[in-house]
């Protein structure tokens, strides 16, 4: 694809390549093709997820996302601790440098280190074509902040985002480019079937039992088996095996999603037991309540998870399952089968789940009746037969704070009380930092607030 004709779209999806550690690496004055450097806190236990790890590193073989006992033995490197404050900061500089060349409108910011661009209307503006115009953009955020970028380029969304994923991959100038003819040819009896862009390892799992692998094997199945397996879903996975995408930018920023939520999760820095537990949801219900009211939010219902830890011995630091685990059927009642993310060597992460979702009768932000709502849920569906390591908590069918229900019972004095309160916590917080304003609770050993409230997304800030 060289240009756009007056039908034909282009588009392109541009990735900040190893985002994160190309951003220590150009504060440090280093060249991540040849430093080694994992972006991971080393404070945390060996079995952490490196957020980043350079080109140099990849070069040899090690994983973006691999664990930090993962990297091979005899590679000396660097460690970084995350900074998520400052690669927001460098996210957005880079924004603006698009910004000199393409209208906000033409922009989907896909992840901190991720966008599309729709490139149609600038290739006869700029007189170029696409790939001249990806040069462009990826030369002068080059130029102005030492970070390289690769992109994809296709008529549409999926077949720019598979040909930044896939074929930018093995081309000199990490500039990829598909069009439904080349996709084809190049990708549709490409294996694994999960390299593709929104096909998942359970998808995958869900296709093999009709010995489906790939992408051709997609089109040549039956549609109505693949309706009956997917839903609704099938019309995404059928336009795609085709090299199909028919949304657009535009769309994605008219979309208005017809219900919101607000959520919040953690995994626990080591074992913790029922009431270490109930005491740290006490604090996210605290604070994702103070979140709804800054907003002007109610909420009608709420849904709570819990991932428990394996028992002791049934998992070694090299990522082997080991004898003795449990089975789904020697479980506390109520807890759900093990599960979680699998890893490069095939262990999982969490051992088992409860929880659910409950409607509160009501819409409602009050610190007070959300507390008891995630109290009942909290007894009724967590086992204390097995330590926790993970909890999320959720708020669903969010409204405005006009559509506020009230009941007979409610103390309404108690709750203007409450409000008043909230208000005052929020003007401190938003003057002073977070921790300004603490309860007593989160001062305990076992306490999270105080150091969740120096991250962003779980790292440090």
């Amino acid at each position: 694809m060289t240009g756009a004709s007056n039908t034909e779209k282009c588009y392109l999806c541009i990735d900040l390549k190893s985002f994160y550690a190309s951003v220590e690496c150009a504060d440090n004055g280093w060249d991540p093709f040849t430093t080694k450097l994992v972006v991971a806190d080393p404070e945390r236990s060996q079995t952490t997820i490196c957020l980043a790890v350079s080109p140099a590193l990849k070069a040899l073989g090690v994983p973006g996302r691999c664990r930090v006992f993962e990297i091979p033995k005899g590679i000396d490197y660097h460690m970084a601790r995350p900074r998520m404050k400052r690669y927001m900061e460098v996210s957005t500089h880079i924004y603006s440098l698009y910004l000199r060349y393409v209208s906000p409108q033409d922009i989907h910011v896909y992840s901190i280190d991720e966008c599309f661009i729709d490139a149609t209307p600038y290739l006869s503006l700029y007189h170029m074509d696409a790939v001249t115009f990806a040069k462009t953009l990826t030369q002068t955020v080059f130029d102005d902040t030492g970070i390289c970028a690769t992109v994809g380029i296709g008529p549409n969304l999926f077949l720019a985002k598979v040909a930044l994923d896939i074929t930018a991959k093995h081309t000199h100038d990490g500039i990829g480019i598909l069009d439904e003819t080349s996709f084809k040819k190049q990708l549709w009896f490409h294996r694994p079937i999960t390299d593709i862009w929104n096909i998942g390892a359970g998808i995958a799992r869900r296709l093999e039992k009709y010995g489906v692998y790939d992408l051709a094997g997609v089109c040549a199945m039956d549609e109505q088996t693949l309706y009956k397996e997917f839903g609704v879903n099938a019309e995404f996975l059928i336009d795609h095996a085709w090299g199909q995408e028919p949304c657009t930018i535009e769309q994605i920023h008219n979309y208005v999603p017809e219900g919101h939520s607000l959520m919040n999760g953690q995994v626990l820095p080591c074992d913790y037991t029922l009431e270490e537990t109930r005491m740290v949801m006490h604090e996210m219900v605290d604070a994702s309540v103070l979140e709804l009211v800054q907003k002007g939010l109610v909420a009608e219902s709420i849904s709570l998870s819990i991932g428990y830890a394996r028992p002791k011995g049934s998992f070694d630091p090299e990522g082997s399952l080991n004898a003795g685990l449990p089975s789904h059927t020697d479980l506390p009642h109520g807890v759900g089968s093990p599960h979680g993310a699998g890893t490069a060597r095939g262990h999982r992460r969490f051992y088992a789940h409860t929880g659910g979702t409950r409607k509160i009768g009501r819409l409602t932000n009050s610190a007070r009746v959300l507390k008891r709502c995630f109290e009942d849920l909290f007894d009724e569906t967590t086992s204390d037969a097995l330590l926790i390591r993970r909890i999320s908590i959720g708020f669903g069918g969010l409204l405005p704070e006009k559509y506020a229900t009230a009941t007979l019972f409610d103390d309404t004095d108690a709750e203007d009380k409450e409000r008043r309160r909230q208000k005052a916590i929020i003007a401190v917080r938003e003057k002073f930092g977070k921790n300004a304003m603490l309860k007593g609770t989160s001062l305990q050993e076992k306490a999270t607030a105080r150091e969740r409230n120096n991250q962003i997304g779980g790292h440090r800030a």
